[in-house]
């Protein structure tokens, strides 16, 4: 196969099946952002302690951190409507850094936060988190205003991805809990996590460059 067969091939396959990459690159971040959850709350919860309180404070900043990121994904949506696959992209590099990183920022900190109350637990715990979890939140907007954009249906944009997304979080909650903490430990599942992240994001990349050169 010559050079330009090839490039003809993976143009006819990327618009063929766009919402088939579109959807598999969702699944995958949704499996990864459960992935840190679970690793982040141990970690967490080894360093504050675990009661019900603590297990609340930890739960609310990582809810609080995702709903302000959707916050901001959607207003990134509207303001640059035509950006975001590669704002999707620079959000899965940015979780992947973090990540890759992560356990040694929590336990840096937690070297001298440890032993406060739950209140500041609360105010540390989000600021901790609030970073990833705002870049997580800002995925589904951003991937909802693109696919809409496609296909003119919000209603089926919107169902479909936070299906997929919820689909891959349930397995990536799965994985981590049943196979990658019991075989791989905290440190490699984590940093398995962000080259899933940076993997996603260079495959978005690329997926945006080809489908520059169709249009």
């Amino acid at each position: 196969m010559g050079n330009g067969q090839f490039k003809h091939y993976v143009f006819t396959l990327v618009k063929v099946d766009r919402g088939i990459w579109l959807y598999a690159v969702f699944l995958l971040s949704g499996a990864a952002a459960l992935m840190y959850q679970l690793i982040w709350q141990r970690v967490l919860f080894a360093i504050y302690g675990i009661d019900i309180a603590s297990v609340t404070v930890v739960v609310t900043a990582f809810m609080l951190g995702l709903g302000i990121g959707s916050l901001v994904g959607g207003t990134l949506s509207r303001v640059l409507p035509y950006a975001a696959l590669p704002l999707f992209a620079f959000f899965e590099f940015g979780i992947g850094l973090f990540g890759f990183f992560s356990l040694e920022i929590f336990n840096w900190v937690g070297s001298f936060t440890m032993g406060i109350g739950h209140m500041a637990t609360g105010l540390v715990t989000f600021l901790l988190v609030v970073f990833p979890t705002t870049m997580m939140g800002a995925t589904l907007p951003l991937l909802a205003d693109y696919a809409t954009r496609r296909s003119g249906n919000v209603g089926r944009s919107v169902g479909s991805l936070y299906f997929v997304n919820t689909l891959g979080a349930a397995i990536g909650a799965f994985m981590a809990a049943g196979f990658l903490l019991s075989y791989l430990g905290l440190s490699t599942s984590v940093k398995a996590a962000a080259l899933l992240n940076v993997g996603l994001g260079l495959a978005v990349v690329a997926f945006s460059r080809i489908e520059a050169r169709m249009s």
